[in-house]
């Protein structure tokens, strides 16, 4: 029997799920798909990352996707930032909410942010310190808590290391990331238990990639451990361009079937997500990783 009843979802898909991408995904589509997004129901949406565009090419065209975007009281609209550059463009963009990763693993932090994760948790601190400052809300991530591509096995003792740490940013939450999708549940199960012990009133949330078909059981793994939130990609797109073979995020609309059967609540509607979901297939030209866009839904909505 699961712990809690209801699932806050963060949607990623504009943003992880489309930055691994090899075309250019038009602005006017991304606009769409955010708004799609919103309309189902998620008030959580990574929109854009403000990284360097030479690297993310994806991302280039941040600015224009929050200048063509609604500003919502109920919505938070998220920027991904990995320095204090990052974080004035995201501010000055509009954002009301940031994202800022720190991974785990030292090589995986130099090959994906430039420096060191040391380095990483004195931006962090700073950049938190900025956001309060300016009534934008700071969140971060402990990337490659499971394993990381270059160094194999990542301590446990060193994600919780770098959580205690990160909290001193005061951060709206924790979240924990299995960036190259290896983890399994017993693992999951384990570290939060660690990160519950060590921070017993941060809330905690967790990014899952299905690299290794264990995605949407460690999702389990993690709600049954009580974690209210959880990050997703509709369709199951995503990876990330510096993490070899690191494909695809938990499919939301895989997720929400999964936690409605269960009696957890989302308050998200599963079938303009799985519209969604099609959608994205005509926007790529191509099939998505997601399950539920293949199998629809079950019971099937009547004609």
């Amino acid at each position: 029997m699961v712990s809690i009843r209801t699932v806050e979802i963060v949607e990623v898909g504009p943003r992880d799920g489309l930055q691994n991408e090899p075309n250019v995904f038009p602005t006017a589509a991304k606009v769409e798909f955010i708004q799609r997004a919103i309309e189902a129901g998620l008030r959580r949406i990574e929109v854009a990352s403000f990284v360097n565009p030479k690297r993310v090419p994806q991302m280039a065209d941040a600015e224009a996707v929050l200048a063509a975007l609604e500003r919502r009281s109920d919505v938070h609209l998220v920027g991904l930032v990995l320095n204090r550059r990052g974080f004035d463009r995201a501010a000055a963009a509009g954002c009301n909410e940031i994202g800022m990763a720190i991974v785990a693993s030292d090589t995986f932090n130099q090959r994906n942010q430039g420096v060191s994760s040391e380095q990483s948790v004195a931006d962090w601190l700073e950049i938190a310190g900025a956001a309060h400052s300016a009534g934008i809300r700071p969140q971060v991530t402990i990337s490659a808590a499971f394993g990381c591509p270059f160094e194999g096995e990542v301590d446990p003792a060193r994600v919780v290391e770098l959580a205690v740490r990160a909290a001193e940013g005061q951060p709206h939450e924790i979240a924990i990331a299995d960036t190259i999708g290896v983890g399994v549940p017993s693992q999951v199960t384990d570290l939060l238990g660690r990160l519950r012990a060590a921070l017993p009133d941060m809330p905690l949330r967790c990014h899952f990639h299905n690299t290794r078909n264990t995605g949407l059981a460690n999702a389990y793994a993690a709600v049954q451990a009580g974690v209210a939130t959880l990050d997703a990609s509709i369709g199951g797109i995503g990876g990330c361009p510096f993490a070899p073979a690191a494909t695809g995020n938990i499919p939301t609309e895989d997720l929400l079937y999964m936690l409605q059967r269960m009696g957890v609540a989302t308050h998200v509607d599963l079938e303009k997500t799985l519209a969604t979901g099609r959608w994205l297939q005509e926007q790529l030209g191509r099939n998505v990783p997601g399950m539920l866009v293949k199998a629809g839904s079950f019971p099937a909505r009547a004609a």
